[in-house]
């Protein structure tokens, strides 16, 4: 069981390394692109290669009680989350941003008692609470103290893409954790090319020169990092070592995304910045030791969520 959950910490970690460029990679495209392009865009954009590793893995068709599961999903990390965090970012700086987002994992422990029937103990919340509260107190630090308008926006964002993280995680225990993300993009697409269609159609008559160079790698980043690949891992990480706790590894993205700035975009990184986060990480491991009565499995066990994507003869079901 530990050597399970330890996995699922790892793949959880592996997730929030790649979702952690998310808002600084929005923030640079919707400063040419309208907040609604990007956040249907990427989604639309990433549903085709989706759509052909389903084909190339020929996946049996999710049941109709799945498609209603995918459906929250859906608007949760699809629709909720890149369009209302775009829009944020269009008016707040990442950082801002960063103070709702570090609210995140607690939401998604919320809703993983709630849909998944998880039990943490009160230990457990405790350290989910105190991670948090660490995790806003440097943001505000960091951003001057103060919030915005657009800051409702990111709470909007991450109330809802909580939720789509927390059913999705549930789902990845029947069908696989890559497998959600994909369905969920596929089954979405069909909505979003009119929306999308109509958007790039404005774009280009009100703006007819070509994006930016950085704007086109930042948009194909969070179309297949932030969008795609980054849900393979974090949807199997928390299906096997439960929403609740491998969640709470969400709470150093705000860290990794300040060190990943350094690291690319040449921002300073002051010392109280890995203090706050060593004291993050103290909470994550209490957090991690502490009582949580798992869910009962369905369907496909929770290492399935976790196999890799490769071709096996006679896949077809």
């Amino acid at each position: 069981m530990k050597t399970r959950e330890t996995e699922g910490m790892l793949l959880g970690l592996i997730g929030v390394v790649i979702f952690s460029l998310t808002l600084p990679m929005t923030r640079i495209v919707v400063q040419e692109v309208h907040p609604l392009l990007n956040g249907l865009g990427r989604a639309l954009v990433a549903a085709l290669p989706a759509a052909l590793l389903l084909a190339w893995r020929r996946e049996k068709r999710p049941t109709w009680p799945q498609v209603k599961s995918l459906a929250v999903v859906s608007l949760g990390v699809i629709i909720a989350f890149p369009v209302f965090s775009a829009w944020a970012m269009r008016t707040v700086p990442a950082s801002h941003g960063a103070v709702v987002n570090g609210l995140q994992p607690l939401c998604v422990a919320i809703y993983a008692a709630w849909l998944s029937h998880e039990r943490p103990s009160k230990a457990f919340w405790a350290s989910a609470v105190a991670g948090s509260a660490i995790v806003v107190a440097f943001a505000l630090q960091a951003g001057g103290g103060g919030l915005q308008a657009g800051d409702l926006l990111m709470l909007v964002a991450v109330g809802i893409g909580a939720l789509g993280y927390a059913e999705g995680a549930r789902l990845a225990r029947q069908m696989g954790g890559w497998q959600v993300i994909c369905w969920a993009l596929v089954l979405s697409a069909p909505f979003l090319l009119l929306p999308v269609g109509w958007l790039a159609w404005a774009h280009h008559a009100a703006h007819p020169e070509p994006l930016a160079l950085r704007t086109w790698l930042a948009f194909g980043y969070v179309t297949l990092f932030s969008q795609f690949i980054g849900f393979f891992a974090w949807y199997a990480g928390l299906a096997m070592g439960g929403i609740a706790r491998v969640g709470q590894v969400q709470l150093l993205q705000i860290f990794f995304t300040m060190a990943l700035s350094a690291l690319f975009f040449g921002e300073h990184v002051s010392a109280s910045t890995w203090l706050y986060a060593a004291a993050v990480i103290v909470t994550v491991v209490i957090g991690r030791k502490t009582a949580v009565r798992a869910a009962p499995l369905a369907g496909k066990s929770a290492a399935t969520a976790a196999a890799p994507v490769a071709a096996h003869p006679g896949h077809a079901k």
